[in-house]
């Protein structure tokens, strides 16, 4: 059965290439040299047993290497455990976001004690010490080699500190020459515990500790400059729950709205909690950018008035054609750090969006002004819209075209400049018409288009990626 629309992006992909060129169309900078590193959901059946949710799909890795005028595609499967086990039994053998094969106390968690669990590194990619990385919301990191994409032994990046959840999106702090993220601790007393790891290193020192009674889910967190922000929205579990009940992992987690949104603002530092603030409640996957300002600290993040995206996002109903509403508002929260705990949240653009960038190497912790995003026109059925938001301006750059279906849109600067927005956006776009993707590339001043390179066969929707510099030589 031929698939069509956007539902061919939940389709699996058989196909693995080792350095193929590819043909692209237009003229691509001179001074692009470097490798798009990306990962994403590919596998959703194993024999005759499927993944319930986009969240679920086995990790393939996607690399496109930029040098001299040439872009060289090779894309693998992540060898985890995850693929391994289910490639040996002919069916899902390990617990993911949504999906439970076989429910015992432990595999529901996605989080067993064991070393090596919970490794289906599909969210994002990375570097730890001297190691390029797969991640996923458990601490389970997986290193592969840039070059061939080969899954390398991870051993020796195992986590040292107690842990079961995480996010894969951790932030560097180029002025401190570290890399922060956290972990969460199920427990009778759960725990959130953020740490740093510096560069060279891949041992993690603990930042501070928040114990807490009832968890929230958390995929990603804020950083200003001096900062870090863990936002605790209302999607909230019992830890008991994950044991009595053997659920798949986010169906332990409830909506309760009457809890509200807590910021808590943790000092770099001195680990010190120095406020928690208080929000009505709302929900987010995507923190964007955080600094400070005149006493305030102003939190960037792309909001939604409840969780129900998540259920938007089960394989069904985006296979279904059906349209969805799984794009929030960007949204400024703003905390007085000297005043009361209240937040105030203003909305910074109308346009739906997901999945936001920016000039992260510049601006990460800093005022900045411009954001890349993927949106969604109305009724539409997965994300159709390119979108450069001006925050001082309000002003709203687009690009879109009639069955063209954008992934997320990483900003890559011109090296040695100082505009935000000198450098291009390039953003794996599923062609439906084509039957195929492409990767676009676009002048980030003005969003026009400057090429586009033909992939070979039709690439799954991911999540994230990341852009690396190839070293001299």
């Amino acid at each position: 059965m031929t698939t069509t629309g956007s539902a061919l992006g939940f389709s699996t992909l058989d196909q693995e290439l080792d350095e193929t060129e590819l043909p692209c169309h237009g003229q691509l900078p001179e001074w692009l040299e470097g490798d798009l590193l990306r990962t994403g959901p590919a596998r959703f059946e194993v024999g005759k047993a499927s993944y319930k949710h986009w969240f679920d799909g086995l990790a393939m890795l996607h690399r496109f290497r930029f040098h001299h005028g040439r872009v060289v595609y090779t894309n693998r499967y992540l060898r985890s455990n995850a693929y391994r086990e289910a490639g040996a039994a002919g069916t899902i053998r390990r617990p993911e976001f949504a999906t439970n094969p076989r429910p015992t106390m432990l595999q529901t968690l996605r989080l067993s004690s064991r070393p090596k669990s919970g490794d289906n590194g599909n969210v994002n990619t990375s570097r730890i010490g001297d190691h390029t990385v797969a991640l996923t919301e458990t601490p389970h990191p997986v290193a592969f080699d840039p070059d061939s994409l080969a899954t390398l032994d991870s051993e020796a990046l195992q986590p040292s500190l107690p842990g079961q959840i995480t996010t894969a999106h951790p932030h560097f702090d180029a002025r401190r020459q570290c890399q922060y993220n956290y972990l969460l601790e199920f427990g009778r007393v759960s725990r959130y515990r953020l740490y740093r790891i510096d560069v060279g290193s891949t041992d993690a020192q603990v930042v501070a500790t928040i114990d807490i009674q009832r968890p929230a889910y958390m995929h990603s967190f804020g950083m200003s400059d001096r900062y870090l922000i863990l936002t605790e929205f209302p999607l909230v579990t019992n830890p008991l729950s994950f044991l009595l009940r053997n659920r798949p992992f986010i169906q332990n987690y409830r909506w309760e709205p009457e809890r509200g949104t807590r910021f808590h603002i943790i000092d770099k530092d001195t680990g010190e909690v120095v406020k928690t603030a208080q929000a009505d409640a709302f929900f987010s996957f995507h923190h964007v950018n955080a600094f400070e300002q005149d006493g305030q600290l102003n939190v960037d993040l792309i909001a939604f008035p409840d969780a129900s995206v998540v259920n938007q996002l089960y394989l069904d109903h985006l296979r279904s054609g059906a349209s969805i509403t799984a794009t929030g508002r960007l949204t400024r929260c703003t905390v007085d750090l000297a005043g009361d705990s209240a937040v105030s949240l203003h909305t910074l653009a109308e346009a739906s969006v997901e999945l936001p960038r920016f000039d992260y190497r510049g601006r990460a912790g800093q005022a900045y002004r411009y954001v890349y995003a993927a949106g969604t026109s109305p009724g539409a059925s997965f994300f159709d819209t390119l979108h450069k938001i001006d925050l001082e301006t309000g002003e709203t750059d687009t690009w879109s075209e009639v069955g063209c279906y954008p992934g997320e849109p990483v900003f890559v600067p011109r090296p040695g400049t100082r505009d935000e927005d000198d450098g291009v956006i390039l953003s794996l776009v599923l062609d439906t018409t084509a039957g195929h993707s492409i990767l676009l590339v676009l002048d980030a001043s003005d969003f026009t288009e400057l090429a586009r390179i033909k992939v070979p066969h039709a690439v799954p929707f991911g999540f994230h990626g990341n852009f690396f510099s190839l070293p001299p030589g």
